[in-house]
């Protein structure tokens, strides 16, 4: 046999070989990435976390702010009941000087007599 004749006969018996065995490709299989039950529950239990305590700071801040808002102004009436008492407690002294009862009681017809006045000792 000839050259020629060997290298067709190699190329039959290569090329019958490739049709008795199948041709095997790697299979690829995509995958996708799924979420389990689980891990979907500890995302949402998490989330409901985070909410319930975005509330929960909120809302405490909001009551902080009321309960100053209300020190304040108990603390205004405060202070304007003690100027108001300080005051009163001024004219009360301005009232009750000695000279101001003496005079009031002369304007209403009253004298002082030395012998009816009784001295109390302690």
């Amino acid at each position: 046999m000839s050259n020629l004749a060997r290298k067709i006969e190699q190329q039959r018996q290569e090329q019958h070989q490739h049709q008795q065995q199948p041709k095997t490709e790697p299979i690829i299989i995509k995958r996708r990435a799924s979420i389990t039950l689980g891990e979907k529950f500890l995302v949402i239990l998490l989330i409901g976390l985070f909410v319930i305590g975005a509330v929960k700071i909120v809302s405490s801040s909001y009551t902080i702010y009321q309960t100053n808002v209300d020190i304040q102004k108990m603390e205004a009436k405060i202070y304007e009941q003690t100027k108001l008492n300080s005051d009163l407690h001024v004219q009360v002294e301005e009232l009750s000087t000695y000279e101001r009862i003496w005079e009031k009681a002369k304007g209403l017809g009253l004298t002082l007599d030395q012998n009816s006045v009784k001295t109390v000792q302690d």
